[in-house]
């Protein structure tokens, strides 16, 4: 049986400015910005939630299947997507468009100046939930507006449980829309600063919040994350890094970590022990899906973090 991801298949493109935007940037004269930075180092990943996902996934054993849209440049995407043996089935080409693309600048001191640009990612709601076959379980991640709640109430009338996961897409829904979502949705997961935000314009407490789904899932970052769940919290520890190098994809390994522990039948402390783990790794490696580690090391690191088989 299959997991499927509805979300974003993109390229990112990632430029290193060799200085600090503050040094090129003078504030009094915002007003009419023209700046440019020489970027020597550049470097083009494969990204998008649906496809960290997947890929994320993939490595722990599951069985992913991708629903997105992309446009006429996707081959190098669908190429990699045979090579890693996923199926590709529920990726539509949209003619005349380009896949979605991220443009990312990063200075000397982290800051990052991004161009996002949709494209395809807009007629994610051309993709049915009903042509999908064998799936048990799906998560709605950012797609394009109304692909996120087409995808989510499809979910619910198919009978699939789901989790609603809006990350950057949050800010498109305002609050009956996103309390929509919830009561669809049998999980829901954000990271800190999106559950301020869900609070905010549903006018619900977290702990109100989480009294409509069987799990509100809030990750902290450094701190760890939080899985408000029958009633009681259960506080997941953060697994330290062998390395802290590019945070880019790390929620997206963290929610595979979620899918497998759901799919399986886990405790909400064990799966929520396995989520940590993958986000733990992806921040040792750049881009979202260029961390490699097999089946068998990953239980080695699951069993030395936590003292626990992952079978």
């Amino acid at each position: 049986m299959h997991t499927l991801i509805c979300g974003s298949l993109a390229y990112d493109t990632i430029m290193v400015f060799k200085d600090r935007f503050k040094n090129h940037i003078l504030p009094e004269q915002i007003h009419i910005l023209n700046v440019a930075f020489l970027v020597p180092d550049m470097r083009r990943e494969y990204g998008g939630c649906a496809g960290n996902i997947a890929y994320n996934l993939r490595l722990l054993g599951g069985k992913p299947l991708i629903m997105a849209a992309v446009g006429d440049d996707c081959d190098p995407y669908m190429a990699r997507l045979k090579q890693l043996g996923m199926d590709a089935t529920h990726v539509r080409k949209v003619p005349d468009s380009f896949t979605a693309q991220a443009f990312i600048t990063t200075d000397l001191d982290d800051n990052q100046i991004t161009a996002f640009h949709p494209g395809a990612m807009n007629f994610s709601h051309e993709n049915r939930i009903g042509d999908a076959r064998d799936v048990t379980l799906g998560i709605v991640a950012p797609d394009g507006r109304d692909g996120m709640l087409q995808h989510a109430r499809q979910f619910h009338e198919q009978g699939i449980p789901f989790i609603f996961d809006p990350g950057q897409g949050l800010p498109m829904f305002n609050g009956e829309e996103l309390l929509e979502f919830i009561r669809l949705a049998d999980y829901c997961t954000v990271n800190d600063y999106e559950a301020k935000l869900l609070t905010e314009r549903t006018g619900k407490s977290l702990d109100e919040l989480a009294t409509l789904v069987k799990a509100l899932i809030v990750t902290l970052g450094g701190n760890g994350s939080q899985i408000y769940a029958d009633g009681t919290r259960v506080d997941i520890p953060v697994v330290p890094a062998a390395e802290l190098l590019d945070p880019t994809g790390c929620g997206d390994a963290y929610r595979a970590g979620l899918l497998y522990g759901i799919a399986n039948g886990w405790s909400w402390l064990k799966t929520g022990r396995l989520a940590a783990l993958m986000g733990s790794i992806k921040i040792a490696h750049r881009g979202g899906q260029n961390h490699k580690p097999s089946r068998a090391e990953l239980a080695a690191q699951f069993d030395a973090a936590f003292g626990e088989k992952l079978d």
